[in-house]
């Protein structure tokens, strides 16, 4: 049996350099407008899909995916850009993986907001947090008991009233009425709790590692 053509558009959410540790495959940059058309010149059996680009250039068109599962493409999505498009296209036949696709699945989340971060271009290294991930791990933080419901409503709609550029912890928690005692015992819960966009990153390589 010949070895599947696989192509994996990622960045921000799992470095390539960590993909590649779990399955080999043609990694590329996050996807932007067109490079799934590009891709299907390529003829691959899979495309799988976690980060794209939102604002920087025009985002990956529903249509150019749709063409790719038209010709027979297997496409899979999850963690970001992918969790996105997954959540709006599977009833056509595009595959979503993890926490973000059900979110969106299940209009919990809408925007592409959510999921928005900058990164260093060269090495995809997330300069901001995404909404999303904030929002996973302060829902973890009121189960720890560490804030309440009530606190974390609170710093949702801090975080949603800052530019998702300027969007981490610091410039959140800066502006959070929270006291310091609980802002120093919250911000040592974060950095314990898994990064949701990365696990589901790591989900996708791991559905398309049992399919391929």
């Amino acid at each position: 049996m010949s070895e599947k053509k696989i192509i994996i558009f990622t960045g921000s959410s799992l470095s390539i350099e960590e993909a590649s540790q779990i399955l080999k495959a043609d990694y590329r940059p996050p996807v932007k407008r067109n490079d799934i058309l590009k891709a299907i010149n390529e003829s691959p059996d899979i495309i799988g899909i976690i980060d794209g680009v939102f604002h920087q250039s025009p985002a990956v068109g529903h249509k150019e995916i749709m063409k790719a599962m038209e010709k027979g493409i297997i496409l899979v999505g999850g963690a970001s850009m992918g969790a996105l498009r997954a959540s709006e296209l599977d009833s056509l036949g595009m595959k979503g993986i993890g926490y973000v696709y059900n979110e969106y699945s299940k209009r919990n989340i809408e925007s592409d907001d959510d999921v928005a971060l900058t990164f260093d271009a060269a090495t995809g290294e997330p300069y901001s947090e995404a909404l999303v991930n904030i929002d996973y791990k302060l829902k973890k933080a009121v189960e720890s008991n560490i804030i309440n419901e009530e606190e974390k409503n609170e710093i949702i709609d801090v975080a949603k009233s800052i530019y998702y550029p300027n969007r981490t912890y610091y410039n959140i928690l800066k502006k959070s009425k929270l006291d310091e005692y609980k802002k120093v015992k919250l911000i040592d819960f974060i950095v314990t709790i898994v990064n949701i966009k990365k696990q589901d990153a790591v989900d996708v390589l791991e559905y398309i590692k049992e399919i391929k």
